[in-house]
């Protein structure tokens, strides 16, 4: 079986003091490079409430490019730690420090360690768009203006 070709995208990334580890992929086949937490100590989260967590890394990401920044399944399932962005965006032209913003949906506090995994980066393509001011869209489309669930809730046959 041969193996697909992948596109590689060069990121620059500088570590900065506090910086546990760069981003890496756990496996060969993980979408997400795994984002961690640049603390010096164990930082205590309380049910209900959310907090910016540092990386300790900059990143300068290609043009054309951004950073997608997604929770980790493993703790949304076992503890409720979710992003308060759903999914934050990195831009091209942004050169900060890389944050998470973390909220805690479960029942308990729960507490990030140093160095822990806290999120995923991904680096995507971004097409810009050109915006053509119309009076009329086309009619023909399956769904028309039906949204909000307007499709029904099973799959039918």
């Amino acid at each position: 079986m041969k193996l697909l070709e992948r596109e590689t995208v060069k990121l620059k990334v500088k570590r900065l003091p506090h910086c546990h580890s760069l981003p890496k992929y756990a496996t060969n086949g993980s979408a997400g490079l795994d984002l961690t937490a640049a603390i010096a100590e164990p930082i205590t989260l309380p049910a209900g409430d959310r907090r910016r967590i540092p990386c300790g890394i900059q990143l300068e990401i290609p043009e054309g490019y951004e950073g997608q920044v997604r929770p980790r399944s493993g703790l949304a399932d076992k503890a409720g730690i979710s992003l308060t962005n759903c999914v934050g965006t990195i831009d091209s032209d942004y050169r900060g420090e890389v944050q998470v913003l973390i909220i805690n949906h479960g029942s308990q506090a729960y507490t990030f360690e140093p160095g822990e995994k806290i999120a995923q980066l991904l680096i995507l393509p971004v097409p810009r768009v050109e915006i053509e001011e119309v009076e009329v869209l086309a009619e023909s489309s399956e769904r028309g203006e039906g949204g909000f669930g307007s499709t029904g809730r099973k799959i039918a046959d």
